[in-house]
């Protein structure tokens, strides 16, 4: 007689476990964070995870600027992990940089345990209130039967439609309590079902318009990196040989060298790409949401008779700032492809082509990135110029916000996506390095350049700690004009140079700071080291290099748009102020 099989009871672990085995399903690697007491159930079960590394940053911004970093380098979900109170708090900044460009993130914070919560414990902040603003959603998971279904949610919602980071919440005593592991494999959200394909007829009525156009423009934006597009921008680009301007956050999307490139539009566009955005017939903006820093005044900006045909997955960005003729709510990938096939349905009049382009070159003869070049004193442009040598064009170059990141958006032409890290919308100093840090997690072998300043750089430079923990060998390019470039800038135009608390005087010695952390730091202060100095931190693949040039305090970031004014209404150099 054969005996039954006992039954064995599912094998229950605790949310802490989990969130790490929910984390494995979603396939994440890397989780960046820092510890604290009510999130430390998550990091003992970290221990026996055998497929995720923990990154220990030195606070808890930047864990979640280098799960950023990462995110807009691999595409992939970035992931940080903070601790209650002050880790929620810390990690704000960071939550918001990636919401205002759109960037997929799931952030995991502890909480106090759930009968404590609403009593002012300790370390206890409202982490669904603050962040509420800054995510495209969040959750409090107060029961441990729903963690796995939590994660799986988040994950879904930060990478799909417009992206953007997600916070999952947990108290103390629900990663503590006990229930079977099941993960499942979709989640479905009756509120969320975002587009992908665009609406037939619209898509036809912008090819129709594109078709019949004789002045068109590209208008790119940084939606279209999200959708992988860059191909079909290069097929639509060639069917209807028109000019391209890629906006801040979408350098790459269309080769910065290709000839149809017109460059960055904006407030430091070129003069080339804000003259064809004006000038053209038909504009396209494919993932772009005609922010104040691209299109200046609105009013201005509309008094020019065109037909504007506006491709974006989130409808909400879709008149928002500037009413278009042919709306297409979808995915600007998918969207393309039907565009491009509707296109070769007949032919593509481009009989005012030539004109187009003779005008075009025309406004490209001003040569608006120009700068003088001295044998005296390092220029900042020069710097840029020759990274782009050196590097051959190919690397991740990830910026902090000023007037560097400006320089090095207009002058390091970009023929990949993804290879600009940098901060558009909310314009965030110090996620420089952090960037760097998660953009060499997920590509150890490439080169990744920091490119910084001496205000940015201070903001999250104990990051180098971090870098020599991991050996994570990034390099960081710091354009050292002893002052807060960007605001100096604005004070000489609008504040008749009145330089109040833009300069700084009690800077450290940023190279001798390097070795204290144990990197490799110079200082650099004649043009002819430029050169030399970046090609030998390039061959130290390894290491961290920290090259300190020290660039001429006078220089300032042109073209310049002034805030409220139009596109063509261009300050060329100090003496348009």
């Amino acid at each position: 007689m054969t005996r039954p099989i006992p039954h064995k009871p599912p094998v229950k672990v605790s949310g802490a476990q989990i969130v790490v085995s929910a984390l494995g399903e979603e396939g994440v690697d890397t989780v960046w964070g820092y510890p604290g007491g009510a999130v430390l159930p998550v990091y003992d079960a970290l221990l026996t995870s055998g497929s995720i590394t923990h990154m220990l940053v030195r606070h808890e911004q930047a864990a979640v600027h280098a799960a950023d970093g990462y995110a807009r380098a691999s595409g992939k979900v970035g992931v940080a992990l903070v601790t209650s109170g002050p880790g929620v708090t810390n990690a704000i900044t960071g939550i918001a940089t990636a919401y205002f460009d759109s960037i997929p993130l799931v952030v995991i914070s502890g909480n106090v345990p759930t009968d404590a919560i609403g009593k002012d414990a300790f370390q206890e902040c409202d982490a669904v209130g603050i962040t509420r603003s800054i995510v495209k959603h969040n959750f409090l998971v107060l029961d441990v039967e729903q963690i796995a279904t939590t994660v799986r949610k988040a994950f879904h919602i930060a990478s799909t439609g417009r992206p953007g980071p997600v916070v999952v919440d947990i108290p103390k005593d629900v990663l503590l309590a006990h229930a079977v592991f099941s993960y499942p494999a979709s989640v479905s959200l009756r509120s969320y079902r975002p587009h992908k394909d665009g609406h037939a007829g619209q898509i036809r009525r912008a090819a129709e318009s594109l078709r019949a156009a004789r002045r068109p423009c590209i208008f790119v934006g940084g939606g279209a990196i999200a959708s992988g597009a860059s191909d079909e921008i290069t097929k639509l680009a060639n069917a209807l040989d028109a000019p391209v301007a890629n906006t801040l956050m979408a350098l790459g999307a269309f080769p910065g060298t290709d000839a149809r490139c017109v460059g960055m539009p904006g407030m430091h566009g070129t003069y080339e790409a804000n003259m064809a955005m004006q000038h053209s017939d038909v504009l396209i903006a494919l993932g772009a949401r005609f922010d104040d820093r691209v299109i200046g005044n609105t009013s201005d900006f509309l008094t020019a008779t065109r037909t504007i045909i506006h491709v974006d997955v989130d409808p909400a960005t879709i008149d928002k700032r500037v009413s278009v003729d042919v709306p297409i709510v979808g995915d600007v990938k998918s969207v393309l492809r039907s565009l491009i096939s509707m296109l070769g349905e007949a032919p593509v009049d481009r009989s005012g082509r030539e004109v187009w382009w003779q005008e075009i070159d025309t406004w490209r003869a001003r040569r608006c990135l120009t700068f003088d070049h001295s044998d005296k004193v390092i220029k900042p442009q020069f710097v840029i110029q020759k990274l782009w040598e050196v590097t051959g064009g190919d690397a991740f170059i990830c910026s902090d916000v000023g007037q560097h990141q400006m320089w090095a958006a207009q002058l390091y032409a970009f023929d990949k996506p993804r290879r600009w890290i940098n901060s558009g919308g909310l314009g965030t100093m110090g996620v420089g390095l952090p960037y760097a840090m998660g953009v060499k997690r997920a590509f150890p072998d490439a080169d990744v350049v920091t490119v910084t300043g001496d205000g940015s750089i201070q903001m999250c430079i104990q990051e180098l700690s971090t870098c020599k923990q991991y050996g994570l060998g990034v390099k960081i390019v710091s354009l050292n004009n002893g002052s807060l470039g960007m605001v100096r800038q604005l004070q000489h135009v609008h504040y008749g140079d009145r330089y109040s608390s833009s300069y700084m005087d009690a800077l450290p010695d940023f190279a001798a700071l390097a070795r204290a952390y144990g990197h490799v730091g110079y200082r650099i202060e004649r043009p002819e080291e430029v050169e030399p100095v970046l090609r030998e931190a390039m061959s130290m693949k390894d290491q961290t290099i920290f090259l300190d040039f020290v660039i001429d305090p006078s220089e300032n970031v042109w073209p310049m748009v002034r805030a409220g004014s139009g596109l063509t209404e261009m300050l060329m150099s100090s003496g348009d102020v």
